[in-house]
């Protein structure tokens, strides 16, 4: 397959570079790191909005998810605490609505509402939802989410019991829907679960067409290990740079053979993740469910495992500056590691791969 970003995708990727850069997350993190979980900064928050980036799948805009992914992976290098695919995707589902839930697409979009997407656990308990007339019955626990804290509301998208599927708001106060706060070894992106154990009203939920839950449970397993993708470059060129820098027996360590091994080794890695994920980012803007679903488990796969491999081998060449909780390099490699086993771990795409 032949691909290439396009002008206007390079130039949207390096404009938001641009701006993480001179709004660096880590160090926006660093100092209340020891406070509590992360918190989507005010400034953040209004910059994806205000971008355009929240409503970037809606047709009005008509992004596409190679446009959401570069900038996905910018937000994964930079170790940015905004979910932005969690949001882009719940206001490009509220979108197609034909249902008062259509409403929230702009809430969203214009930042009068924060309603990220929730997903039933793949590898896990499910929910169960039962509907009984106009109304709809949830309880369990969601799959973890990032930056639920900060979100006005929720929306879950899930399979009922008699195999329908369905999208429900749950404003953050809902009674019957806690927000449990997970500790975990990121530390740059706050992750929750949502207990639940709620009836809800018609206004609140409707159903979709067959495919509309999978379809959001493929895209959100993409997105995860598109952030690890960007977190993984920012490694190689961390590591490639003191490579360069420290000298031992009067040389740089970069001149030594294992060392070059280990460099090249994690170039390698990250740009064949990168390949398969830009196939994955193809598949999910087509419309074969088949094969959206196999390219983005077999890029999930390869990725989850090439990144997580990329931060070990980061941290053997820098080695005992890399264990310092003031360099940045735990932090890209914690949050590597999460990405690595949510939505769906290297294992559980392997095993869907081979019950393809």
């Amino acid at each position: 397959m032949d691909f290439a970003l396009s002008a206007e995708q390079e130039d949207l990727a390096a404009g938001e570079r641009a701006w993480l850069v001179k709004n660096d997350p880590i160090a926006a993190r660093r100092p209340s790191i020891d406070d509590g979980p992360a918190r989507v900064p005010d400034l953040a928050a209004r910059h994806v909005v205000e971008s355009g980036l929240v409503g970037l799948l809606t047709a009005e805009t008509g992004g596409t998810h190679v446009d959401l992914a570069v900038l996905v992976e910018e937000h994964g290098r930079a170790a940015s605490a905004v979910p932005l695919a969690e949001l882009a995707l719940a206001t490009a589902a509220l979108d197609t609505l034909d249902h008062p839930l259509h409403t929230l697409a702009t809430a969203n979009a214009e930042g009068k509402e924060s309603v990220p997407l929730a997903l039933t656990s793949v590898d896990g308990a499910p929910l169960t939802v039962e509907i009984s007339g106009t109304e709809l019955r949830i309880t369990g626990t969601t799959a973890p989410a990032t930056a639920l804290l900060d979100a006005t509301g929720f929306l879950v998208a899930a399979p009922t019991s008699d195999g329908r599927e369905v999208l429900v708001h749950l404003p953050a106060n809902s009674a019957g829907a806690g927000v449990r706060t997970l500790e975990t070894l990121d530390l740059t992106r706050s992750w929750s679960v949502i207990e639940l154990d709620v009836t809800v009203p018609g206004q609140r939920w409707t159903t979709v067409p067959a495919g509309t839950v999978p379809a959001l449970a493929d895209a959100l397993a993409f997105y995860r290990k598109m952030d690890a993708l960007g977190a993984a470059e920012r490694l190689v060129e961390q590591t490639v740079e003191y490579a360069g820098q420290r000298t031992q027996f009067g040389q740089p360590i970069g001149s030594f053979q294992a060392v070059k091994h280990h460099c090249a080794d994690m170039a390698l890695r990250t740009e064949a993740a990168r390949a398969s994920l830009w196939a994955a980012a193809v598949a999910l803007d087509g419309a074969d469910a088949a094969r959206r679903a196999t390219a983005v488990s077999a890029a999930a796969a390869y990725a989850g495992e090439a990144t997580s491999t990329v931060a070990s081998l980061a941290l053997q060449v820098h080695g005992g500056i890399g264990f310092t909780w003031e360099h940045d390099l735990h932090l890209l490699t914690r949050r590597i590691k999460v990405d690595e086993l949510l939505n769906g771990s290297v294992s559980w795409h392997r095993r869907r791969l081979v019950g393809a």
